[in-house]
C-alpha cells in the first residue's frame, strides 16, 4: 500500500516521519462508490485497517443493492438512502485503496481479519472529482454474506 509521507523538520533539529491520515471530511459523501473484488494486500492494524482491491472485471453495480438491508449502528446513517444513490467510479483504476475502520470497531462488529485473496464488496467515498489517489473510506463492507456498517459502533 502506497502512503504519502510527511516529514516535519526544524532548524537544526532530526527529522520525524509521519503517515498521512485521511478524515472522513476528505471525502464526497454525496457520491457513494461501489466497488468489488478481491483482496490483494492487507494491513489490518490501526489507525484503521486497510485494503488493497483489484476489482472484478467487469465491475458491475449489484441491481438489489438499494434494498439490501444495513445493520442498525451507533450513529444515525440513512443506509438505504446510501446504498440507493451509490454509483459505480468513472475512473479506470483496478486497484484502489480501501480504509476500514479502526481496528476496535472491527472487533465490535466482529469482523474476521480479512486475507488477501478474500472475495468482497464496498459502498465507501473517494475523493471530489475522484480526484487524487484511488482511494475509497467505506461505509459498508460486504464480505463472507455479511454486511458490517463501519462509521459507528453496532447498536
Amino acid at each position: 500500500m502506497q502512503r504519502r509521507l510527511i516529514l516535519m523538520a526544524g532548524a537544526g533539529v532530526c527529522v520525524l516521519p509521519a503517515w498521512a491520515h485521511h478524515g472522513w471530511s476528505n471525502f464526497d459523501a454525496e457520491r457513494p462508490l461501489y466497488l468489488d473484488g478481491r483482496a490483494t494486500k492487507v494491513a489490518w492494524r490501526n489507525p484503521h485497517a486497510e485494503v488493497e482491491l483489484e476489482l472484478a472485471s467487469p465491475l458491475r453495480l449489484p441491481v438489489d443493492l438499494a434494498k439490501r438491508p444495513v445493520p442498525a449502528q451507533s450513529a444515525q446513517v440513512d443506509g438505504p438512502a446510501i446504498l440507493g444513490k451509490t454509483v459505480l467510479p468513472t475512473r479506470r483504476d483496478k486497484q484502489w485503496e480501501l480504509e476500514l475502520a479502526p481496528l476496535s470497531r472491527l472487533q465490535a462488529w466482529q469482523v474476521a481479519e480479512i486475507k488477501p485473496g478474500t472475495p468482497l464488496a464496498v459502498v465507501g467515498y473517494t475523493f471530489p472529482g475522484e480526484k487524487g489517489e484511488a482511494i475509497v473510506r467505506v461505509e459498508y463492507l460486504f464480505v463472507d454474506g455479511k454486511t458490517y456498517a463501519l462509521r459507528s459502533s453496532p447498536a
